[in-house]
């Protein structure tokens, strides 16, 4: 077996995730143009990857009775009998024999003859006598957990703050495959012409009813088309369009994007001001820069003004007072958007989080210097968390009474369409089940 092997690939992929971190979706990517992957064989590794990280938790516990005996098995075989068993679980498609004869060759290759009949046993004997039932779990949030492979103390957190029935339906949200959303280019053409555009080029797509420039791709490969290509439309999350909006910037107004890559929000702005006035788009990491001005270019985008900044350090380039609408989409531990990346919840933790709040804070306190009176600033995340969210609102306005919720904030909202998500004195916060979008906690505050 060549370790060009798909199979073989995925498991390297897969140690290197789980020993060195890193995205899932990046990894894959450069693996396929490292090891020159066949065009036939991406889509099974993206499968093999994602689907193995995404039902760790749920695999780990079919797997335990079968390996309890073991006295030590290396990660590598742990990870390996994981991802076959993904396969034989999940991928109809491909017959358990070859699943187990791949396995058992990766299995000799990587170690020794001993190493792949363990492998062989183990997974005939699972594929033989089939796995235990999850209903047999009585606690209901280990069930919850176990089920859709979310860590405990996440399901324990989700509980505290939005109960039980809520907390179900962001676990099974999570496993569900999510829209792509792609955001018109108005500077460019209206949303119907767009629409137009993309049933010629055989692109399956609807509108948005959630946000006026949002549009749904039900089928085709938007990313690679002429449309995308000619800046006609932007991928962008429903979730985070709505951060956007909720600016409510004007042409040739002063914007501030603190922490602005990849540029989704910081292009809404731009085109939303007519491609007028002035944004401001920063970020703490120079590489992610490139990102936003070759998002800028390709949607003929001139009014923005790219720089490597720290969002905590702002008031030291910038006057207070100097803007008329500022965005602090803060960095956050992710917890919204684990279906694109269903890694990032394993490599979390509580600590993780209050060290990430303590940064929010700061953030929020800097760049609210810089905000004109009567000017407008959104806080958001792309995280369901009460702690990065509510609680980060709560803090900053206790420390600075000059400030406060925008009460228009929440009647723009219309309640027929959000009445799944979770609205507080302090903001919204949209789940995954809200709009089959990411999960996303915004709201804007004024200057009194």
């Amino acid at each position: 077996m060549e370790k060009s092997n798909v199979r073989y690939v995925a498991l390297d992929l897969l140690m290197h995730i789980e020993k060195q971190g890193g995205f899932s979706h990046l990894v894959i990517s450069q693996a396929i143009e490292r090891e020159n992957v066949k065009e036939i064989d991406q889509n099974l590794l993206t499968e093999i990857v994602y689907g193995t990280l995404e039902h760790k938790l749920t695999l780990d516990y079919y797997l335990q009775p079968f390996i309890q005996k073991q006295k030590k098995l290396a990660d590598w075989v742990h990870i390996l009998l994981r991802m076959s068993l993904f396969q034989l679980l999940y991928l109809d498609k491909v017959p358990a024999y070859a699943v187990i004869n791949e396995a058992v060759e990766i299995a000799k290759i990587k170690g020794h003859r001993g190493i792949g009949s363990l492998v062989n046993g183990v997974l005939r004997n699972v594929n033989r006598q089939g796995v235990r039932d999850i209903k047999d779990i009585e606690d209901p949030l280990e069930r919850l957990s176990i089920k859709t492979s979310h860590p405990l103390w996440l399901v324990e957190l989700w509980n505290e703050a939005y109960g039980l029935t809520i907390t179900e339906q962001i676990c099974e949200a999570n496993k569900q495959k999510k829209l792509i959303n792609v955001r018109a280019n108005r500077l460019k053409a209206n949303k119907e012409t767009i629409l137009s555009m993309l049933k010629e080029a055989e692109i399956e797509a609807e509108p948005s009813v959630v946000i006026e420039h949002g549009i749904n791709i039900v089928q085709g490969n938007i990313v690679q088309s002429e449309l995308m290509q000619e800046g006609y439309v932007t991928v962008q999350d429903i979730s985070s369009m709505l951060a956007a909006k909720f600016m409510q910037v004007e042409p040739r107004m002063k914007v501030l994007d603190t922490c602005s890559a990849p540029g989704g929000k910081t292009t809404y702005l731009a085109e939303a001001m007519d491609n007028t006035g002035e944004v401001y788009a920063y970020d703490l990491h120079k590489n992610k820069l490139k990102l936003i001005e070759g998002h800028a270019e390709r949607l003929g985008l001139t009014n923005i003004q790219v720089d490597r900044q720290d969002a905590r350090k702002l008031t030291e380039i910038h006057e207070a007072a100097t803007f008329d609408r500022i965005l602090v989409d803060a960095p956050c531990s992710g917890l919204g958007v684990i279906r694109s990346k269903p890694d990032i919840i394993y490599n979390k933790s509580i600590d993780d989080i209050e060290r990430l709040q303590q940064i929010q804070i700061n953030i929020l306190a800097e760049s609210s210097q810089l905000l004109k009176k009567d000017g407008k600033l959104v806080y958001s995340t792309c995280t369901i968390n009460p702690l990065e969210n509510e609680e980060v609102v709560e803090q900053f306005l206790q420390d600075h009474s000059t400030f406060e919720v925008d009460a228009s904030f929440l009647t723009e909202i219309d309640d027929s369409l959000f009445e799944r998500a979770n609205k507080t004195a302090y903001g919204i916060q949209i789940f995954p089940h809200t709009f089959n979008s990411d999960g996303f906690f915004m709201t804007r505050l004024i200057r009194k």
